[in-house]
């Protein structure tokens, strides 16, 4: 069985920082995509960023130049170092992972780490 498992959240003042981590485990064969999405209150599920296992990044305009997203292969590992932080990036993150267990290719998701940015 394959978990995604999101840490890092909380409560931060605008023009601060966190840093959020994706640790993936089970029976994983490869990973490929990983992507941060969030979902605000009464507002659709987003996507963040994504990364690709040559570490090729994409990123929402609006929270480029402020998002890094990177990953760590050999710990099935993803992360999110999140700047600048403006009360609109408050959200609940999740992390999915477009992964090979046991033969069969899927997407998985985690359970969401909330995120709130005071004003």
């Amino acid at each position: 069985q394959v978990q995604l498992v999101e840490s890092g959240g909380g409560l931060v003042q605008a023009g601060g920082s966190l840093r959020l981590s994706c640790a993936a485990s089970g029976n994983i064969f490869r990973i490929s995509t990983m992507n941060w999405y969030r979902q605000a209150p009464g507002k659709q599920r987003e996507l963040v960023a994504g990364i690709t296992r040559a570490d090729t990044a994409n990123y929402a305009d609006s929270v480029k130049g402020r998002f890094t997203i990177s990953r760590d292969n050999a710990k099935n590992t993803m992360y999110l170092q999140m700047n600048s932080l403006r009360p609109e990036d408050t959200a609940v993150y999740y992390c999915n992972a477009d992964l090979n267990s046991l033969g069969l290719r899927g997407q998985y998701w985690g359970q969401g780490t909330q995120v709130t940015v005071s004003s």
